[in-house]
């Protein structure tokens, strides 16, 4: 018996040693993970989605997009005011929104979706998109809206002249193309085209100095200047 207890004292001893000796998860096998789990992220906003119809409170227009609208929230929470939902996840592609629609979109009810993606679909984050699987996506994403009498906005996809997680990668051809279809898919779908190109880009397709922290993301002062874009249309519609 006492060699029992030994025994099973050593390994409690030994426990935590082994505990603290397991690997931390580092972020990408965290991404990895969730990718698996749940590939569309859609527990992301599910508590925030819950909490916002308990309330009550009226959904004016919902920002649907990646990395970029997520730090447009965060970054500038004086935008958001009460009615201003923000869901942008970042490093998301098209298809991933699509799935996150209904949950994220249309059981908040709002007047309004704003929809900036792409910028991922042109990064490959989750495989290989055409150009027109990704245009695709945006009418998708659109008809669900509208199917649910939700008015969209689509934005264009920001300016960049490089992705700093995929270097050398050609980005100005396949966003300008991208904007290119969007645009004339907004005259012909009864969408409203918002477009951030004039107070962002520089002449070559990349983002202005001093509006973006990576070339990618925007610093405040270009979120600022996106906001210039917008308030117009969201002020004269009480959003």
């Amino acid at each position: 018996m006492p060699i029992v207890r030994r025994g099973f004292l050593a390994g409690a001893l030994a426990l935590p040693l082994a505990v603290r000796a397991q690997p931390q998860e580092n972020r990408e096998d965290k991404r990895q993970r969730q990718l698996r789990e749940d590939w569309p992220w859609l527990d992301r906003y599910a508590e925030e989605n819950r909490a916002l119809l308990a309330s009550g409170a009226k959904t004016n227009i919902v920002f649907m997009g990646d990395s970029i609208t997520e730090g447009w929230r965060r970054q500038r929470p004086e935008f958001f005011k009460p009615g201003r939902v923000g869901r942008g996840i970042g490093g998301q592609t098209t298809p991933q929104m699509v799935l996150r629609m209904m949950a994220d979109v249309v059981a908040l009810k709002p007047r309004y979706l704003h929809i900036m993606a792409a910028t991922n679909d042109v990064a490959g984050n989750t495989g290989k998109i055409t150009l027109t699987q990704t245009c695709d996506n945006f009418r998708m994403m659109t008809a669900i809206a509208q199917a649910n009498r939700i008015e969209v906005l689509i934005a264009s996809v920001p300016p960049a002249d490089g992705f700093p997680w995929r270097p050398g990668l050609e980005t100005v051809a396949p966003i300008r193309a991208i904007n290119a279809r969007l645009k004339a898919y907004a005259q012909t779908a009864r969408v409203t085209w918002i477009d951030y190109w004039p107070v962002l880009a520089d002449a070559k397709g990349g983002m202005r100095p001093g509006l973006a922290t990576d070339g990618v993301h925007p610093t405040d002062q270009g979120y600022d200047l996106m906001a210039t874009v917008i308030e117009p249309f969201l002020r004269a519609r009480k959003v």
